[in-house]
């Protein structure tokens, strides 16, 4: 058959096997994001039945799931929210560094692997999903609950750390000097505060150039818009993921609303192609040496971040429930410690089993971090009720 015809079928059983897995997900009550993964793992490389010719198509599209799921969470908040939340929520991002960066690095030495390699292991255990996150947020309702500015803040808190630490761990990768890895630190914090400050000073304008009353007008130039954003904030060494963020805090008022109605599909369907090519990509054959540290980490890094959460929650006078779901939601790992393995492996300047632990450790992360959320509230309620009947 002609390769467009194989990669139409391909494309076609892997979106109704997306619909499957959703419709088994809802059925259960749980986040799809799990199965997604699993059924990406047994298509891919090493997996049950490989899949060949849509590899372009699935990159790029979940490119896109990325820049459209941050675009919809910025969409919910406003320029003003985001700089209030940080102001309060600063003390929470260096705690957070600490506590969930130094397992990384820490195994990393014990492994034999060096300064670099532990530099490159930091970044994997210290950032979370801002993408499953966001995800998870949106399928359980929890956008509007109290903590989820909390939780909000905390992400764009790593996202702004993220935008400091890949230029310089691309500069130690590539040997550059001290001068020129300062200047890759520099660009980045530029590019991020000219961002900001346009959207506080003049995002009523920004609402004004992409609003339309025509939804297909409308579409065109809010997807056109966050596309080129997102492109041009990788190209300055920022993620793609930051510029789509900060593009949706600019847009406010009736247009962001309207916004989120039209996108809220095409996130979806999006999103699921980027959690899948996450499997597709992973080769299973890889895993099982590693899976033991892998599982420790994993272990480790998921009490760091729920302490994380619950501390930042209870700074700003949020329940017991509400700081266990905030540091549920943090739990997760996905697309920027992947990112950070696959430059630190390929530079060469790391063991070549680096790639291999941090795939397995964000693979259980990012099965654990939608499994937490979602349960973290039935679980509290049990042993809450349990202690109320105790005293």
């Amino acid at each position: 058959m002609h390769d467009t015809t194989i990669a139409l079928i391909q494309l076609g059983a892997v979106f109704f096997g997306l619909g499957l897995l959703g419709r088994l997900a809802w059925r259960f009550g749980i986040s799809p994001i799990p199965l997604y993964l699993v059924g990406g793992l047994a298509f891919g490389s090493g997996g049950l039945v490989p899949l060949h010719g849509i590899e372009n198509f699935t990159h790029l599209a979940s490119e896109i799931g990325v820049v459209l799921l941050l675009l919809l969470l910025g969409l919910e908040y406003s320029a003003s929210e985001l700089t209030t939340g940080l102001k309060k929520s600063w003390m929470a991002g260096v705690l957070d560094i600490v506590l969930n960066a130094a397992p990384g690095a820490i195994v990393a030495l014990m492994l034999g692997w060096g300064m670099v390699g532990a530099l490159a292991m930091a970044g994997v255990t210290y950032i979370s999903s801002s993408g499953i996150i966001a995800k998870v947020l949106g399928d359980l309702g929890r956008l509007g609950n109290r903590e989820t500015p909390v939780i909000l803040s905390v992400l764009v808190f790593e996202d702004l750390a993220m935008a400091v630490y890949l230029p310089v761990l691309t500069a130690v990768l590539a040997g550059v000097s001290f001068v020129g890895g300062l200047t890759s630190v520099g660009i980045s914090l530029l590019a991020i505060t000219i961002v900001l400050v346009v959207a506080l000073k003049y995002g009523r304008f920004i609402s004004a150039i992409v609003d339309s009353p025509d939804h297909e007008v409308f579409l065109l130039k809010l997807l056109g818009s966050a596309l080129l954003v997102a492109g041009i904030a990788s190209e300055l060494q920022v993620s793609a993921a930051v510029g789509a963020f900060l593009l949706g805090i600019a847009i406010s008022g009736s247009t962001a609303e309207n916004a989120t109605r039209l996108l809220e599909p095409l996130r979806d369907l999006f999103a699921a192609m980027f959690f899948v090519v996450f499997g597709l990509n992973t080769d299973p054959r890889t895993i099982p040496p590693v899976l033991g540290m892998a599982v420790l980490l994993a272990v480790i890094t998921t009490v760091t971040k729920v302490a994380t959460g619950w501390w930042a929650a209870r700074r700003q006078g949020i329940g017991p429930m509400g700081r266990a779901r905030t540091g549920a939601a943090l739990v997760a790992r996905g697309e920027f410690s992947i990112v950070i393995a696959g430059l630190a492996v390929a530079s060469g300047q790391v063991n070549e089993q680096l790639a291999a632990l941090a795939t397995a450790y964000v693979l259980l992360m990012a099965i654990i971090g939608p499994i937490a959320a979602r349960y973290v509230e039935p679980v509290g309620e049990f042993f809450l009720r349990r202690r109320a009947v105790a005293q």
